[in-house]
């Protein structure tokens, strides 16, 4: 006998082989049981998540000479001919290939006749989404009013192409993702009834890497048993077979990208390369591992929605101790934007290196994500005692800035000092949506411990004007100079003389600062 796939030999023949679609499943079976069946059913979700094979044991359980619990027994003859397609009563039509109005007219035709066993006819209308505008037309009238014998089951994976009108005719049923643990498990079975010897960390990253999809998860465990015949599968086989890189790679590579080690991150893609790995799956895991620490950064509650081990998550928790917000933001947009140039790309590891060196330099980009990535590097490199020296444009900045403070009472130049000081702090404390609206804001100060921002659009000032976005700014002013200040805002218009009276704190031009070890920035 040949050989058979994996997916295929162990696809569900009963209800309760069906994993991960409890919700559909208790629906089902309860509808067969108090025999309250419908006769149109929408099965909607992404590949490999159960529909066809749903839609292939509802039509046996109605069918089943002998069902229990609304579940088919398998041992009847309606159940064992439907297994072995060899069935009249169940349908099934590739609407990819089936799609015009005279293959569903068919259809219309065909229903008129009864079975000649058993008590339904199932049409499982795989690809729904598929069939024409006149092909749905067709099937409108047969799918509201069909015979009291019949019963249709559409499965797609792009419920939003079906029309309306045959939405509205459907029982609608969602099939959800299929979690890690659940696909793991189900391996773990398969695994042991088939005599093989697969590590179970194996089996975790094969489930992880099907992303939700069971039929895929068991394509990938035959792909790598095959591979790896009469030997025990292990983790590294798994990343071999898969292209896929182990996530200390991962490590190494961000650890090179925050020392702004060009050479050493060049290095590790380079290793990559050498590895044979698969670069667009690498750059879509760094992606998923840069997306995990911004999730432990967010809360401490993270086990449930990070699946990893204990070891992993601690190693994660403490490298994303190491990394600010927003520079980790910065990282995720690059590799997100990577990912879809690398689609159409002939030189796909020369856009991962660009990008890599995007990183480790901020000061090649000039969006507002790549300031603050400056600024804090600057902030972190004076802390250490790094040194600065001022180029002639700094100097005339600093020249001008001095001519406004001394043109404003002492007490009010001395807190405009205080805030453009803590500027960088200030608005990192900050959320996104704030920081963007102070990316042009201007500062002065006022009395009674007053700060006064100086807007050039009505839109940013109206948004401080609204009192919780002023609050959250007032605290974080406060908390940052130790004393307690009061926002007040105004609305400049350009070349107005007020405008002598303020200071730009955003306006620090990175590239003209020069540091000792001009390498590191």
């Amino acid at each position: 006998m040949s050989y058979q796939a994996l997916y295929r030999k162990w696809r569900p023949q009963s209800f309760e082989d069906v994993k991960g679609q409890d919700h559909i499943v208790k629906t089902l079976k309860n509808q067969i049981r108090l025999e309250r069946v419908g006769h149109a059913y929408l099965f909607c979700g992404t590949r490999g998540t159960g529909k066809t094979s749903v839609a292939k044991i509802f039509a046996k359980a109605v069918n089943c000479m002998n069902p229990v619990e609304g579940s088919p027994c398998g041992e009847c003859a309606m159940c064992r001919a439907i297994q072995n397609q060899a069935s009249m009563n169940v349908i099934e039509i590739d609407a990819a290939s089936n799609n015009g109005v005279d293959n569903i007219r068919e259809i219309r035709d065909e229903v008129e006749y009864s079975p000649t066993e058993g008590r339904y006819k199932v049409y499982i209308i795989d690809e729904v989404h598929m069939l024409s505008i006149g092909a749905f037309n067709a099937l409108l009238k047969t799918l509201e009013e069909p015979p009291e014998y019949v019963i249709f089951i559409l499965a797609t994976t792009e419920a939003h192409k079906i029309p309306v009108t045959i939405l509205s005719r459907c029982q609608r049923y969602d099939f959800r993702r299929i979690t890690i643990d659940t696909i793991v498990g189900r391996l773990k079975e398969l695994v042991d009834k088939e005599v093989l010897d697969v590590e179970e960390k194996a089996l975790r990253y094969i489930a992880r890497a099907a992303d939700g999809s069971m039929r895929d998860a068991l394509s990938l465990l035959d792909q790598c048993v095959a591979f790896y015949l009469n030997e025990r599968l292990t983790y590294d086989h798994v990343l071999d077979i898969l292209g896929a890189v182990d996530t200390a790679v991962f490590s190494n590579l961000l650890r090179c990208i925050m020392a702004r080690d060009v050479a050493g991150a060049l290095k590790t893609v380079e290793e990559v390369v050498i590895q044979g790995r698969e670069l667009s799956q690498f750059v879509s895991d760094f992606t998923w591992y840069l997306r995990n620490l911004m999730l432990v950064q967010s809360s401490e509650q993270m086990e449930e929605i990070l699946d990893m081990s204990s070891e992993n998550l601690a190693a994660l928790k403490e490298e994303a101790g190491q990394i600010k917000q927003s520079a980790l933001m910065r990282y995720i947009r690059i590799f997100s934007e990577l990912t879809g140039q690398m689609r159409y790309s002939t030189q796909k590891r020369v856009l991962i290196e660009l990008a890599v060196v995007k990183l480790c330099r901020p000061q090649m980009e000039n969006n507002y994500e790549s300031i603050l990535n400056r600024l804090s590097i600057l902030e972190e490199m004076m802390e250490n005692g790094a040194v600065v020296n001022r180029s002639p444009t700094m100097q005339v900045q600093e020249n001008q800035e001095e001519e406004i403070r001394e043109s404003l009472p002492p007490a009010q130049a001395k807190d405009v000092d205080l805030v453009v000081s803590q500027w960088g702090k200030i608005i990192s404390s900050l959320n996104a949506s704030t920081m963007i609206m102070l990316k042009s804001a201007l500062v002065s100060a006022g009395p009674d411990n007053q700060i006064i921002l100086g807007f050039y659009e009505d839109m940013q000032k109206s948004y401080f004007d609204q009192e919780a976005h002023r609050t959250a700014l007032e605290k974080a002013v406060s908390e940052h100079i130790d004393k307690q200040v009061r926002i007040t805002t105004r609305l400049l218009e350009n070349r107005r003389s007020e405008e002598g009276l303020f200071i730009n704190p955003n306006k620090i031009h990175l590239e003209n600062v020069e540091f000792i070890d001009e390498d590191q920035f």
